[in-house]
């Protein structure tokens, strides 16, 4: 697996205070935070496309606290933000189209949760004709389990699994 940079976008998921802070597995939020961190400043360094991605509840007056970035996925000049009020990150928005500009043809997948928003942001990409790859260390389940059951059952299905450091050496 090769990554031209030019055409891969980094896709982070939902790296928010209110769900880094909770009880996940097998990864630590901060854990998954600081191989998203490395992951989006190497994406950043070699040209590729940094998206972060944040959901809100829709219809409510205010955001619980914790909804905005953890501070080391503050956005930087270039990368493209996505506000998303479903699970996954393309439904309701303009993500796909924002890709495509770019030429971006490849994706990376790390967040939180494996099988909630990366999942479903990946399977959209997918059906978008993204090629999906996952960094499976910088990503982690409500349980270890479930975290296990979608990188050896389910996502293998959509693209690639890998992991931190094997994307870093490919990018």
């Amino acid at each position: 697996m090769t990554l031209v940079a030019t055409r891969t976008a980094l896709i982070v998921v939902d790296l928010m205070p209110r769900i880094v802070e909770q009880d996940l597995g097998p990864h630590s939020g901060v854990d998954v935070v600081t191989r998203a961190a490395r992951l989006a400043a190497a994406f950043r360094r070699v040209g590729g496309t940094v998206v972060l991605v944040r959901v809100e509840r829709p219809n409510v007056a205010e955001q619980p606290p914790g909804s905005g970035f953890v501070p080391e996925m503050e956005p930087q000049e270039g990368d493209v933000v996505v506000v998303k009020r479903t699970v996954g990150a393309f439904y309701g928005t303009d993500l796909a189209d924002r890709l495509r500009e770019r030429d971006i043809d490849t994706v990376v997948m790390v967040g939180l949760a494996t099988t909630m928003g990366v999942e479903s942001t990946a399977r959209a990409a997918s059906d978008h004709g993204f090629r999906v790859v996952f960094a499976a260390d910088a990503m982690s389940g409500m349980t270890a389990s479930e975290h296990e059951h979608a990188l050896t059952v389910v996502l293998p299905r959509f693209g690639d699994v890998s992991n931190t450091e094997h994307v870093l050496a490919q990018l």
